[in-house]
């Protein structure tokens, strides 16, 4: 005697077969929103802090008669503060690539005593408000400070100058590079360096071929982000660049020099070259993390 196995089904359902089961009508739906309700979320969100704000930016510098706002964006002393800003949060982005990938190589394939104290430290500048930050570093490395009177005795000035506003910068983004990296470097397998070795590759080459196309996406976010926190940074330069004219002053502090004068629509204009430079270069960072990305899926 044979019998016919029947599938449980509530009460006026007609069991289905093949894909068509998928479709069941009693089947719970995901608790997660869909795709319609949370992109008009983000979009929403995204709006509110930071389409609508850039954009009343914009609208608020064109609000100069055209010849007027050349002449803010374009006279040498904004021009003079577009080299050192970007200029110095160029190179400090590049330091922090740098010493952020030796740090963050130190933090995760060594041991040693105080690691987790040196762990703390590096979080340290996201914590410590930026204007302390300026101040501490002023005291350091003004000419009688700790470290700016040796660089003296060599005719060497720190403070108040443009290596004082890059070694601001740089106090600034090294947690980045390092948070950045750091993950990405401890989940790297020891076996794929393990055989390189095997193989007769050198330790120059094992980081050359084996570890560096892994952490070189993470490296270019480590330092787009680095450069991004540079270039709007005020609090901890304000102090150590001494705010000369044409010489250490960066656009964030000019910018902030127009609105104490009332001239909204110049502090405007500022902003909105500073938001398109910016814009171009994270662009253009972006696009060579996503080369990275597919040379190393590829």
């Amino acid at each position: 005697m044979s019998f016919a196995l029947s599938s449980s089904s509530p009460p006026g359902q007609t069991p289905s077969k093949g894909p068509a089961a998928k479709k069941q009508p009693w089947v719970q739906k995901s608790v997660l929103p869909g795709f319609g309700l949370s992109l008009g979320f983000a979009t929403l969100y995204a709006s509110l802090l930071v389409f609508i704000p850039l954009a009343g930016l914009l609208i608020k510098s064109l609000e100069l008669p055209l010849d007027q706002l050349w002449e803010v964006i374009s006279n040498r002393r904004a021009l003079a503060s577009y080299r050192l800003t970007f200029g110095a949060s160029f190179i400090a982005a590049s330091l922090n690539l740098v010493f952020g990938l030796i740090v963050a190589w130190v933090l995760v394939r060594y041991q040693f005593p105080g690691k987790r104290i040196v762990d703390a430290i590096v979080d340290l500048p996201f914590a410590l408000p930026t204007a302390v930050a300026g101040i501490a570093l002023t005291a350091i490395y003004a000419p009688n400070g700790i470290i700016g009177q040796w660089f003296a005795l060599i005719d060497i000035k720190i403070a108040y100058t443009w290596i004082g506003v890059t070694v601001a910068l740089t106090f600034i983004g090294l947690p980045f590079v390092v948070r950045t990296v750091q993950p990405v470097l401890a989940d790297l397998e020891a076996e794929a360096e393990e055989a390189a070795a095997s193989l007769g590759a050198t330790r120059w080459q094992t980081f050359r071929y084996i570890i560096m196309p892994a952490l070189l996406p993470s490296l270019l976010t480590g330092f787009a982000l680095a450069f991004a926190r540079a270039i709007g940074e005020y609090g901890s330069v304000v102090f150590i660049s001494g705010n000369m004219p044409y010489r250490t002053e960066i656009t964030p502090l000019l910018i902030m020099t127009k609105l104490e004068q009332f001239d909204y629509a110049g502090a405007a204009a500022l902003g909105s070259i500073m938001l398109v430079i910016s814009f171009v270069i994270l662009l253009v960072i972006n696009a060579l993390q996503h080369w990275s990305h597919k040379r190393a899926g590829g």
